[in-house]
């Protein structure tokens, strides 16, 4: 979802660091690289590794690599802690904010539809529904249903477990307030788009009464 962009290859390939002339890693001051949040994010949403190679455009070692080297640097036992670890870049926005948030579940702000061909549901949500086209990115598309979200997403056209997005505050608040109340929380807290502004795009996914997915949303700022 908007997350493009570059991951290092493994094996030595790193460029020179800028500070000191070594070979290595350029220096930065969080407990996971660039390249390993993003791969992480993208696990932290459900994502295979292959799906996540292909959205990237690197190879399939090279998630594998980033997904081996977060799960060490963290202490995980697996890909399944990984992808319920809460933990923020310091590079986000939501590490950045100070403000205490509202943590109830508000409006429904998403509702996500399978299709089996990307391109040809959004021509028929634009050209025949006649929905405000929103953006697209690779293959998931969204519109603009008088507020609420339309979230398309390629697939094998099974419709049956479409899920619900609760707009909230506080998102990792939110997580947590869920789980202390006996909700399984799937996936923690990531971030899967940055806007050209600067605004991020954060959810997180538990399970109803009979095993369905669900979710909470939050746009934060700076």
């Amino acid at each position: 979802m908007g997350l493009a962009g570059r991951v290092n290859q493994p094996a030595g390939r790193y460029p020179l660091a800028m500070s000191n002339g070594k070979r290595g890693r350029p220096p930065h001051d969080d407990q996971l690289t660039p390249a390993e949040w993003r791969v992480t994010e993208l696990v932290r949403h459900g994502l295979t590794n292959a799906r996540i190679a292909a959205m990237l455009g690197v190879s399939l070692d090279a998630v594998k690599f980033h997904v081996a080297n977060a799960i060490g640097k963290l202490g995980l036992d697996d890909k399944k802690a990984l992808r319920r670890w809460d933990g923020v870049s310091r590079a986000s926005a939501l590490h950045e904010r100070k403000e205490p948030m509202t943590t109830e579940l508000g409006p429904i702000g998403q509702i996500a539809r399978t299709v089996k061909n990307i391109r040809s549901a959004e021509r028929f949500y634009k050209d025949v529904v006649g929905l405000p086209h929103l953006y697209t990115f690779g293959n998931l598309a969204f519109f603009d249903c008088g507020g609420v979200r339309l979230f398309l997403s390629e697939g094998d056209g099974d419709d049956g477990a479409s899920i619900l997005y609760f707009r909230v505050g506080d998102v990792q608040k939110a997580a947590k307030d869920l789980a202390a109340r006996g909700a399984e929380i799937t996936h923690a807290p990531h971030m899967i788009h940055k806007h050209a502004d600067g605004t991020e795009e954060w959810m997180a996914f538990f399970k109803d009464d009979e095993g369905r997915p669900l979710a909470v949303m939050a746009q934060v700022s700076v």
